[in-house]
């Protein structure tokens, strides 16, 4: 019996090492269906700070996974928004694992232009990463996560508490946009459409240049320093 037990907990591990393993990997099918990784799981190879060429020093590799560091105060970024530089992308479809500690926020973007001395979500749709249950930024449902951020909310909400990994899969074809969040879609609209720009109006960006001229046909993906502990793992893309 003890020799069965041993036998099943060597497994166990076995199991466990190579479902780590697949991180920050392709299969052999997501290699034929065009898929590129952003993010290796190692280094940050083609990573670097927004409007600078040095990636950003308050992110590290942690669990296989790119994780950036609250600051001194919690909600308060320490300048270290990040895009991915070595390519713009157009027509894509991207995909990001993501968790976050108790009460943080960030942000996924797409379509990021550079301005000089402007953030990164001057011009570029946010999809909203958030605690859903303890951050500050949880009334309003166009602020929860998987949600077009203050402009369409994710519904049905079925993000995963703080601590627990969740998946976003972003979808933009011709303007043709969809958030589809742990296996459902839960976000749809068209870009450049008199519908977008009606949102926009209504929204905190109704006075934003990038928003009412924007955004762009394409740009950077890009991840937020918000202030709080938050990873990015299996980040990876395919053109369409």
């Amino acid at each position: 019996m003890r020799k069965k037990v041993l036998f099943a907990t060597l497994l166990f591990a076995m199991g466990s090492t190579m479902v780590s393993a697949q991180n920050n990997t392709l299969t052999a099918e997501e290699k034929r269906d065009g898929w590129a990784l952003l993010f290796d799981g190692k280094n940050f190879d083609g990573w670097r700070k927004c409007n600078s060429s040095e990636m950003a020093a308050n992110w590290s590799i942690d669990e296989e996974a790119m994780k950036v560091s609250r600051g001194a105060q919690a909600g308060r970024g320490q300048d270290g928004d990040i895009l991915f530089g070595k390519k713009k992308y157009g027509n894509f479809e991207l995909s990001v694992e993501w968790k976050i500690e108790k009460e943080g926020n960030s942000g996924i973007f797409y379509y990021v232009v550079e301005y000089p001395e402007k953030p990164i979500y001057y011009a570029a749709p946010e999809i909203q990463v958030l605690d859903n249950w303890n951050a500050g930024d949880n009334r309003l449902t166009n602020h929860l996560a998987g949600s077009l951020y203050d402009l369409i909310p994710a519904l049905p909400q079925n993000a995963k508490p703080a601590g627990e990994w969740n998946t976003i899969v972003v979808r933009v074809k011709d303007g043709k946009a969809t958030h589809i969040q742990n296996g459902v879609k839960v976000v749809e609209y068209t870009l450049w459409t008199p519908e977008w720009y009606a949102l926009v109006a209504k929204s905190k960006f109704k006075d934003w240049p990038g928003f009412k001229e924007g955004p762009a046909k394409e740009g950077y993906i890009g991840l937020q320093d918000h202030g709080y502990d938050c990873w990015f793992r299996n980040i990876k893309i395919r053109e369409l």
